[in-house]
């Protein structure tokens, strides 16, 4: 799929099918965030992939939306790893890249998405056994679109060029 095609035909799906994602795909999309950009490349990240029913039993403690998804991904992001100046850190923007990345993957596979961010972040890190140094930043949770999904009516609805952008 060109560029064009795939970010203008993605959307949020909030409901998918019991069929699991192929483990080709799996490894698709999760080298899809493996190749994603981090500031100097200090590619301070963390990626789990909850696949087992177990493991997305506790997705489902941590998060109420998981929609039925069969595989749900936990981007996780190191601040001490992360490049960083004058108090900032890249950890949320890198671990923002690579979540991003992985959903255009996964729509790129024919394959639906929804990015969350609802969720018990210290939670997860206790139910998930995450170490101190990783946060979770963003959830990731990936399927086959249950038949009949479509976007929000909302999803098309874009701010005018003149409102986004200002020419200097």
């Amino acid at each position: 799929m060109d560029f064009e095609t795939l970010v203008n035909e993605r959307y949020t799906v909030r409901g998918y099918s019991e069929e699991k994602v192929a483990k080709t795909d799996i490894l698709k999309i999760i080298e899809a965030g493996r190749r994603a950009p981090s500031a100097k490349n200090n590619q301070p990240l963390k990626i789990y992939a909850c696949v087992s029913d177990g493991s997305l039993k506790k997705i489902d403690e941590v998060s109420p939306c998981r929609y039925g998804a069969p595989l749900a991904f936990i981007i996780c992001a190191s601040k001490d790893k992360a490049w960083s100046k004058e108090g900032y850190s890249s950890y949320e923007t890198d671990a923002s890249i690579c979540t991003t990345y992985m959903m255009l993957e996964t729509a790129n596979l024919g394959l639906g998405s929804v990015w969350v961010g609802m969720f018990d972040t210290d939670k997860t890190k206790e139910v998930f056994n995450i170490p101190e140094e990783f946060t979770p930043i963003s959830m990731l949770m990936v399927g086959h679109k249950k038949e009949g999904t479509k976007p929000l009516p909302t999803h098309n609805q874009r701010k005018i060029m003149t409102e986004l952008v200002e020419f200097l």
